[in-house]
């Protein structure tokens, strides 16, 4: 599995001045926390999913979610739980016959309801539990969370990694009074269990339900402000220096048009001087299919630290992994920032001469850039996340 699958190999060799590396459920987990790139959500219930990962239906795909809670109704469970384990087997009984390899599966987890319904789908699985690379907990909470991380380090070992991703999005979590103490109970617990927690997870619609709010495409997460004050305290306690985790972005949920009501979030500026009225006919275009509010939310996600995001459309994949791309600028900091940091020297100017770069507060954010440059690549200089996003791929409607 690769992000941008969809360049040809002289595009490749065009843009990037570092390739994104190859990459499986099977990577070290520090480096594929960083890997999960546009996770698409689809319900248990969608038929024929073994048949979309089999023929690379959606470009560019590099993670999925299939989804057994919020996206199946209460009467469905038992049905939906069924769809999902026959998909999984029949997926499995094609790469028994050697139609595919695990390097070739994107990253493929399943979201569960509660512990019981996660012990019987895998008991059900068995074997083909291998295919998935882990599972979604949602509504995890300190209450009840050790339990389940404790069954998913059951299935976990080196020849088979399986990972859990809690997802926050409770009341605890949400409300101020027991947010903080919540959080760093969840922390602590989730360090107990650091080798199969991939990464920390944001529910932002389950938070604003909480509250009765509904955001629109023209606003961001980080324009409501009880859902901004949340993700600070979640990035202050998970992202912290000394035991971090890679967080991901909260779902993006808009991609039809419609009649706008704010101004549209996307600066004609950058559009036009790279490329003059074709520029702003091709940003016209992302106004329609709304998705100037997805980039600005997903430049506000990267600029807070977080990593990847969930969607729920495959429109949504290329602009997400497109602007988590490395410049080339930030490489050759972060490369020189980790190169320096032996004790030498305390700061030293940018090869760029705009800035500064200080060794000891810049040396964690260098390596996260390490990271993400390995696995999504680094542009050449005269290159920026635009020219990616102007790449036509071939979208299929779910």
């Amino acid at each position: 599995m690769r992000f941008f699958t969809y360049f040809y190999g002289n595009e490749m060799e065009q843009y990037f001045y570092l390739k994104p590396q190859s990459f499986s459920k099977y990577s070290n987990r520090e480096l594929l926390s960083y890997g999960l790139g546009a996770t698409l959500y689809m319900p248990a219930l969608r038929p024929n999913i073994h048949q979309e990962i089999l023929s690379n239906k959606h470009d560019g795909l590099t993670s999925l979610v299939i989804d057994l809670e919020d996206a199946v109704g209460d009467n469905e469970v038992n049905r939906a739980e069924r769809f999902l384990v026959e998909e999984i087997l029949k997926l499995f009984g094609e790469l028994k016959k050697g139609y595919l390899s695990f390097e070739d599966l994107p990253l493929m987890f399943f979201r569960i309801r509660n512990l019981e319904q996660f012990k019987r789908v895998t008991e059900q699985l068995g074997d083909a539990t291998r295919l998935l690379t882990g599972v979604v907990l949602p509504k995890f909470s300190a209450e009840t969370g050790e339990e389940l991380l404790t069954e998913v380090q059951k299935l976990h070992s080196e020849q088979h990694p399986f990972y859990a991703m809690p997802i926050l999005e409770t009341a605890k979590v949400i409300q101020k009074e027991t947010r903080m103490e919540e959080l760093l109970k969840i922390k602590h617990q989730v360090d107990q269990y650091k080798e199969i927690v991939l990464n920390i997870r944001i529910g932002a619609t389950d938070f604003c339900g909480l509250y009765g709010i509904r955001r629109s495409a023209d606003t961001t997460v980080y324009d409501i402000t009880v859902l901004r004050d949340c993700i600070t305290d979640i990035i202050n306690v998970f992202q912290r220096f000394e035991s971090p985790y890679v967080v991901s972005g909260p779902v993006w949920e808009y991609f039809s048009a419609k009649k706008r009501m704010l101004k549209p979030q996307l600066r004609q500026t950058p559009f036009r001087e790279r490329y003059g009225e074709e520029g702003l006919k091709w940003r016209s275009r992302l106004l329609d299919d709304n998705l100037d509010g997805l980039i600005r939310e997903t430049i506000m996600d990267i600029a807070n630290g977080l990593t990847g995001k969930t969607i729920i459309h495959p429109s949504h994949i290329k602009i997400v992994q497109a602007l988590n791309v490395v410049s080339y600028e930030e490489y050759i900091d972060a490369s020189n920032i980790v190169k320096a940091a032996t004790g030498e020297i305390g700061v030293m100017k940018s090869e760029f001469a705009n800035k500064m770069n200080e060794i000891k507060p810049h040396y964690y954010w260098a390596k996260k850039i390490l990271f993400k440059s390995q696995l999504y690549g680094v542009l050449h200089e005269q290159f920026t996340n635009i020219d990616l996003i102007k790449k036509e791929v071939y979208v299929s409607h779910p």
